[in-house]
């Protein structure tokens, strides 16, 4: 008997492979599915199930693709209505997997078809709770999406269905069970996830703030407050999750088409295509094609790619280091970003020995923004980290423009001033110049390694610069 939590740190996102005398159940399985294939073909075992706890928003789940290449299952909890063939399981219904029983728990709240899939043993004894996004560790899901899609299905009217499944289904469990959910901490299906990915549930009931004595009143108060919008791809997903999808070989196929220099113009031309850079924030300020944008693949990519780029079905060509170019399409396919039409071949470095226009980004050491600050005392910064991030600690003077809002901030920015761009590490600052400098906004300067360089430089004094503030 096997259990194994396959954890995937862009999108915080945890599926499972269960494997049990010969045959084999995935939990929640992303939208590259050969890797489940293979661990199944190592195993001598046969994937008789699709297990999806529930229609997923932050990512298109691979239950299509697996459970055509392998013949499995897929399976829904109640109330689930599928654009595609797969078993509606009921409420308390036993599933057999090799000596493993699985039972189907209903737990509507987070969605209404939300499910929790109780393992045991062919003695009976419960060895795990896979909780999706019902239960995580240290939070519970977000009320609010499903509301996206289903618009009576009011965010108080899902916490309270949440707090039913939680105080009747979950909480009656045994301690020791293992809970084994769908998300950590990163992912913006909850506001308040543990870095650890597993946990007993005894230690939750101890420690989640939501698994505590109070009323449901309390509880829907809780649940709800400090809920920030979430991005706005997530509806997008569930429709593809609900109503299918196009294979994801095929998203491949077209996606790396490798283009000349000339071919990967004529088609940005030609096409409206979005030019996404995803190198490394520093490569790219040191040259890229002009208009294009930055979202690099060594950060929390998928995300911020649903989070900046508004329309799901927009054609995209694809700048990226070499031999990286199928991570990048595999990536942006996670999301549901589906219209990758081709990469730069030979990465930029070709499209500069072709001669072609290059565009550059200011981007400067934490010494010198230091220096700068020191001898301008009127000089202009934007801190575009999260709001919670600014208020713990910030630059006095610094205005407060969050890469997740950027589009607000715009009327407050001045194409003719000149600003100087920090996040926490450098990564969110290219994206959000990157994106201006494409709207012509030209005097934008990066500074390098961000507020975390900033409160480690020397040239700074702590007590001048930063200024911890009471959250609003």
């Amino acid at each position: 008997m096997k259990i194994e939590q396959i954890y995937t740190g862009c999108l915080a996102q945890g599926a499972y492979y269960i494997e049990s005398n010969g045959e084999a159940a995935v939990i929640d399985p992303l939208r590259e599915v050969q890797p489940y294939l293979d661990k199944a073909e190592n195993d001598g075992a046969k994937i008789k199930y699709v297990l999806e706890t529930h229609f997923h928003a932050d990512f298109v789940s691979g239950h299509l693709d697996l459970a055509k290449k392998s013949g499995a299952t897929i399976v829904y909890g109640p109330t689930a209505k599928p654009g595609f063939e797969a078993h509606i399981a009921e409420d308390g219904e036993i599933l057999e997997l090799g000596n493993l029983k699985i039972k189907v728990i209903h737990t509507p709240g987070h969605t209404m078809e939300s499910t929790c899939f109780l393992v045991s043993d062919k003695t009976g004894k419960e060895l795990g709770l896979f909780t999706g996004d019902t239960l995580f560790i240290g939070d519970v899901g977000r009320p609010d999406l499903a509301q996206k899609v289903v618009a009576e299905l009011t965010q108080e009217k899902l916490a309270s269905h949440l707090y039913d499944s939680l105080h009747n289904k979950i909480m009656p469990l045994s301690d020791d069970l293992i809970v084994y959910p769908a998300h950590g901490a990163g992912s913006a299906c909850g506001k308040n996830m543990s870095k650890e990915t597993t946990d007993t549930l005894g230690n939750q009931k101890k420690t989640n703030y939501a698994l505590q004595s109070m009323s449901r009143e309390e509880f829907i108060e809780k649940v709800l407050d400090g809920l920030m919008p979430p991005p706005a791809y997530f509806p997008e997903n569930v429709l593809m999750n609900i109503q299918g999808y196009e294979s994801i070989d095929n998203v491949l196929e077209k996606g790396l088409q490798a283009l000349s220099p000339e071919e990967f113009e004529t088609a940005a031309n030609e096409t409206d295509a979005l030019v996404l850079d995803t190198r490394d924030a520093q490569s790219f300020a040191k040259g890229f094609i002009p208009n294009s944008i930055n979202i690099g693949i060594d950060g929390s990519f998928a995300p911020w790619v649903g989070a900046m780029i508004p329309d799901i079905k927009q054609k995209i060509l694809i700048v990226a280091d070499e031999g990286r170019e199928e991570e990048v399409v595999t990536r942006l396919a996670r999301v549901g970003y589906d219209y990758a039409i081709g990469f730069l071949k030979g990465g930029f470095e070709s499209w500069k020995n072709s001669g072609k226009e290059v565009d550059r980004i200011e981007s400067i050491s934490v010494d010198e923004f230091a220096k700068r600050m020191e001898n301008d005392a009127d000089l202009k910064v934007l801190d575009v980290r999260k709001k919670s991030e600014y208020f713990s600690e910030h630059i006095i003077g610094s205005e407060n423009t969050p890469l997740d809002y950027i589009n607000e901030y715009l009327a407050e920015i001045q194409k003719d001033e000149t600003y100087h761009v920090h996040c926490a590490g450098g990564y969110r600052s290219m994206i959000f110049i990157s994106i201006l400098k494409a709207r012509g906004y030209e005097n934008l300067i990066d500074v390098q390694g961000g507020f975390t360089a900033i409160k480690e430089s020397e040239k700074f004094n702590i007590s001048d610069y930063v200024c911890p503030t009471t959250m609003l």
